[in-house]
C-alpha cells in the first residue's frame, strides 16, 4: 500500500513461496550500516526476497517462471532487492539499475521497489537490454510470479480480500493494518478451483494460488511472511514469521536497527 494510509506512507505485506529444502533466514541484518538493512536471507545463493534499509527503502521480488527453472550459470536475482535497499532514495535505486543492471546476466523477476516519496515496478528478464521501469502512484498493488499489469487471478483474489476490510476501518493506523494484512496473509482459500498452468507451460495444483501456500505432495510451500511499516518518520517497523503464518506467530523484529542477531548492540 502506497500513500494509502494516513501518516503510514508505505506498508509492505509479502508472504514467500519457496521450495520446502532450500534454505534461509527469515529475518536478519543483510548490512550493518551506510545504510543497514534488514530483510530475509537466501542461505544457498546469498541473496534476498525482501530488503527494508533505515533510510525508508524497500525492495522485494517475485521470481519469473521459466520452463528450465532457475539457470546456475546466472547471478542471482536475489542480489537485486539488496541493491536497490541501499540506495538512498527508490528514485537512486533505478537509477542504479539501469547504469549497472544487465538483464541478460540474471535470472528473470519482478519487483517493486519504493520509499516515503515514490514507488516503482520493475521487470528483469531476457529481451531487454535495460530493466523494465514504470512508476506508480498512490494505490494498493498486489505482485505474485507474473507482471503487476497481468491481470493475474491469485493477485486479483488478494486484492478482493484486503479492499473491502480496509473500507471497513477508514480510520485505521498502522497497527490496525497490520492485523488486517496478517488475516489475509494466513488464508488458505484457493484463487482458483482447477489447477492452472503458468507462463511456461508448468502444471500447478490450485492450492498454489492461496495467499497461503500448503501444497500437498509437493516440495514447495509458504516458507515465511513478513510486514514492513514505513513512517512518514523514523525506523521501520518489521514483523516476522519464520514459517507459516497461518502456524507461526508474528515477531517484532525492529530491534534489529540497533542490536545484531544475537541481541548485541550494533557496530
Amino acid at each position: 500500500m502506497f500513500r494509502v494510509v494516513s501518516g503510514v506512507p508505505l506498508i509492505v505485506a509479502a508472504n514467500r513461496d519457496e521450495r520446502l529444502d532450500r534454505p534461509a533466514v527469515a529475518a536478519t541484518v543483510l548490512r550493518e550500516q551506510e545504510p543497514r538493512i534488514l530483510g530475509g536471507r537466501d542461505l544457498l545463493a546469498g541473496g534476498t526476497w525482501l530488503a527494508v534499509s533505515d533510510l525508508g527503502v524497500v525492495a522485494g521480488l517475485t521470481n519469473q517462471p521459466t520452463a528450465d527453472g532457475r539457470d546456475p550459470a546466472k547471478r542471482s536475482r536475489g542480489e537485486l532487492p539488496l541493491m536497490c535497499a541501499g540506495q538512498p532514495t527508490a528514485k537512486q535505486a533505478m537509477d542504479a539499475l539501469t547504469a549497472d543492471v544487465d538483464p541478460e546476466r540474471y535470472n528473470p523477476c519482478w519487483m517493486l521497489v519504493g520509499d516515503r516519496d515514490t514507488l516503482f515496478s520493475v521487470g528483469i528478464g531476457a529481451g531487454s537490454p535495460t530493466p523494465e521501469i514504470e512508476q506508480l502512484g498512490p494505490g494498493l498493488y498486489v505482485l505474485e510470479n507474473a507482471p503487476l499489469r497481468a491481470g493475474s487471478l491469485k493477485a486479483a483474489f488478494v486484492r478482493e480480500m484486503v479492499e473491502p476490510r480496509l473500507a471497513s476501518q477508514p480510520d485505521a493506523g498502522a497497527a490496525a493494518i497490520a492485523e488486517i494484512l496478517q488475516t489475509v496473509l494466513k488464508d488458505h482459500r484457493p484463487a482458483v478451483a482447477e489447477p492452472r498452468t503458468d507462463g511456461s507451460g508448468r502444471v500447478w495444483p490450485a492450492s498454489l494460488t492461496a495467499a497461503c501456500v500448503h501444497a500437498d505432495g509437493y516440495d514447495y510451500g509458504t516458507r515465511s511472511s513478513a510486514i514492513i511499516t514505513v513512517p512518514a518518520v523514523g525506523w521501520p517497523m518489521m514483523l516476522v514469521a519464520d514459517g507459516r503464518p497461518c502456524e507461526t506467530p508474528m515477531s517484532d523484529v525492529t530491534r534489529l536497527w540497533t542490536t545484531d542477531p544475537a541481541g548485541e548492540p550494533a557496530g
